[in-house]
């Protein structure tokens, strides 16, 4: 009698559980139908958002009978491709991914305001390199966090300054990150020992910068002056910007109305309009003026931040050999609406003789020819 008891309920377990493997097995397929009916099958897309980024994930599955999906929302810390292996495959199956980040900030959130800026104390690359860990090669940088507003290519006309440049890129990278900024640093360095051409080197930087990324931005800025305060965003505005508005040299006061020298920014649309900068001033002074007189002749004004916040420093230094005062400069800048067309990014010849890609600038240096 125990026996046949014993029996029995052996026999009822083993009913329970054929039943409930069955409803098992029915679940699952009935959730395997259903995501292929939802469109989860082979080469499909599957869209997943979060609150900030949305990641788009393209499968590739192999058709073995066996399909594994991952339903967690994939986050990755820079908006990047990359490849991920999918286990319990038969073969490697290669998942693309690709992030879209909310537009960043305006201003940036990161912003400190006035800044202490000294020259007492000597810089080491070296020391800069390891102060900026997220620049990547040729001094490129860009937010991890956010998309940035402007993609911007600093451009800085060079030669014999390498003590100066230290202390511009020990200040500029941190206040660019801080800025929020896509960007680029580009030396460009004037080969051999003719006469200095500061504008025609400027208009190399525009071209050569293009030639690497499409930046929508050009800032042009002299290797000696530093902002003195990170309000005064290295980016362009709805008219060129003139950024060094008020500098320690001038007891910071704008010098006069015309003034564009030392820091200035121009969108592309504007380099364009006014056929970027002259190639035909040799020496010291003038170009600046004349880049004012495009600018105006064009229809377009000068913007510029406040007094407070265009505060700048610049180091003191002789005037460079073979960059004497240019004596053409009065008669060049009287004849701006003569040469405009013709004279400018239209007309720029040059040869590039090297480049050099560091981890906090991308140098470029060029003959420019002779006066």
């Amino acid at each position: 009698m125990l026996d046949s008891s014993l029996n029995f309920r052996l026999r009822k377990r083993g009913c329970t559980v054929v039943v409930v493997l069955g409803v098992i097995n029915l679940l699952v397929a009935l959730f395997y139908l259903m995501g292929y009916s939802n469109g989860l099958s082979t080469n499909k897309q599957i869209k997943t958002q979060t609150r900030n980024e949305t990641a788009l994930i393209t499968v590739t599955l192999q058709d073995n009978g066996q399909h594994v999906l991952n339903n967690r929302v994939v986050i990755l810390p820079t908006p990047k491709f990359q490849d991920i292996h999918l286990p319990n495959a038969t073969t490697t199956t290669t998942t693309t991914l690709w992030n879209k980040f909310e537009k960043c900030s305006d201003p940036s959130p990161h912003l400190v305001g006035p800044l202490r800026v000294e020259f007492s104390t000597p810089v080491s690359l070296d020391t800069v390199r390891k102060e900026n860990p997220g620049l990547q090669e040729g001094g490129r940088y860009k937010p991890n966090d956010c998309v940035a507003l402007q993609k911007v290519a600093l451009i800085i006309p060079f030669r014999h300054r390498e003590e100066h440049l230290k202390f511009w890129l020990h200040y500029l990278h941190p206040i660019l990150q801080r800025q929020q900024l896509n960007y680029g640093v580009y030396v460009i360095n004037q080969d051999g020992n003719n006469t200095f051409n500061r504008a025609k080197l400027m208009n190399i930087g525009y071209a050569e910068a293009l030639k690497e990324y499409d930046y929508d931005c050009f800032v042009f800025s002299d290797v000696d002056i530093i902002p003195m305060d990170d309000r005064n965003t290295y980016k362009c505005f709805s008219q060129p910007r003139h950024l060094s508005v008020s500098m320690d040299k001038f007891g910071f006061k704008l010098p006069y109305n015309q003034c564009f020298g030392g820091v200035s920014a121009l969108s592309k649309e504007q380099f364009l309009k006014i056929n970027g900068f002259p190639n035909n001033y040799w020496g010291w002074g003038g170009e600046d003026d004349d880049i004012f007189n495009r600018v105006s002749s064009r229809g377009m004004s000068i913007s510029r931040p406040d007094g407070e916040v265009g505060k700048c420093r610049m180091i003191r230094h002789e005037r460079d050999k073979l960059n004497d005062p240019n004596p053409q400069r009065f008669d060049r800048i009287q004849r701006t609406r003569l040469t405009i067309n013709t004279d400018g990014i239209s007309s720029l010849k040059y040869e590039v003789v090297k480049v050099e890609k560091d981890a906090l600038f991308t140098k470029i240096t060029v003959d420019v020819g002779k006066p």
